[in-house]
């Protein structure tokens, strides 16, 4: 009788630890640009429980230990996982590259780039590396190339010198295009799958807290399903997707967001899938990466 009691109290708190662990809330930190779209669709649902930050600060989202999932850069959380500054995992992969260049030129093609100067940004960062590597590989090595600090800065020199060459991101490219019907733009992906045979890089991911995931391993499965459904949104229901980017200021108008969405390579792809991907794109750069390949515990799922 003492054993079928001790059985039955054992299977009342298992039920009561499964139930607690499915109330668990999940937060979560993130840029406030293209990479938060991906979650667009759950944010405006629950905004209480995002909070979006300037994409130069997102280390300390790793440092402090707050949010239970961050969205980042893949190389960035790869590099602090590596150096022990981060005790974050990569759950999946939700951005695949939503870079492009761009050109007021008549008829600009992507062969002009071989006989001009080209205007990157975000000097020494993986994304440089990725659109230099993939020009190189295309045999389209620019004349010369400068740097600005960020997208917005090459979406006004994009707007402002009808001559100019420059790598923009979306969707300040929906925005000069919308000012500038002239503009002509080519995906960066493009070249990149000709290269490397991938249909875009590893470039920004879902981080989940190690502590979350041991400690409420059913609400990270839970959520991480929400996630890969808001993501299909992006390509499925776009105008969802944009009245909630709106709604959460990641965008100004539902007009440029419906347009700049599906050029924003939106897609989920769990951990262990993109794996290889991840490496392809640490290849390219691999100190972006701390260095190294990042080890099998760096991605949710493995050992």
């Amino acid at each position: 009788m003492k054993k079928i009691f001790s059985l039955a109290a054992a299977f009342v708190l298992a039920l009561s630890t499964m139930s607690a662990q499915d109330s668990y809330t999940i937060s979560v930190s993130s840029p406030n640009g293209a990479p938060s779209l991906a979650l667009a669709t759950l944010a405006e649902k629950a905004p209480q429980d995002y909070t979006y930050v300037a994409a130069e600060t997102i280390a300390a989202e790793f440092a402090n230990k707050q949010a239970d999932v961050i969205i980042a850069p893949v190389n960035a959380g790869a590099k602090l996982y590596k150096m022990g500054k981060s005790a974050y995992k990569l759950a999946a992969v939700v951005t695949w590259g939503n870079l492009y260049f761009a050109s007021q030129k008549k008829n600009f093609k992507l062969k002009d780039i071989k006989k001009n100067e080209i205007t990157l940004f975000g000097e020494n960062t993986i994304n440089a590396s990725i659109a230099l590597s993939a020009l190189e590989k295309n045999k389209l090595v620019p004349k010369a190339v400068q740097y600005l600090a960020g997208a917005a800065n090459t979406q006004s020199l994009l707007l402002s010198d009808p001559n100019a060459i420059v790598l923009t991101a979306e969707p300040a490219l929906t925005a000069a295009r919308m000012k500038n019907q002239k503009i002509t733009a080519y995906a960066l992906n493009d070249l990149y799958k000709k290269a490397t045979g991938f249909d875009g890089f590893a470039q920004a991911g879902l981080f989940v807290r190690a502590e979350t995931i041991e400690q409420h391993p059913q609400a990270v499965e839970a959520f991480l399903a929400q996630a890969k459904e808001a993501c299909e949104k992006c390509t499925s229901d776009i105008p969802a997707v944009a009245v909630a980017a709106v709604a959460m200021q990641i965008l100004p108008n539902a007009k440029i967001a419906e347009k700049a969405i599906p050029n924003c390579a939106v897609r989920y792809v769990s951990a262990r899938e993109a794996k290889k991907q991840v490496e392809t794109t640490a290849q390219i750069d691999i100190k972006q990466y701390g260095g190294a390949l990042p080890a099998d515990d760096f991605y949710y799922g493995e050992k």
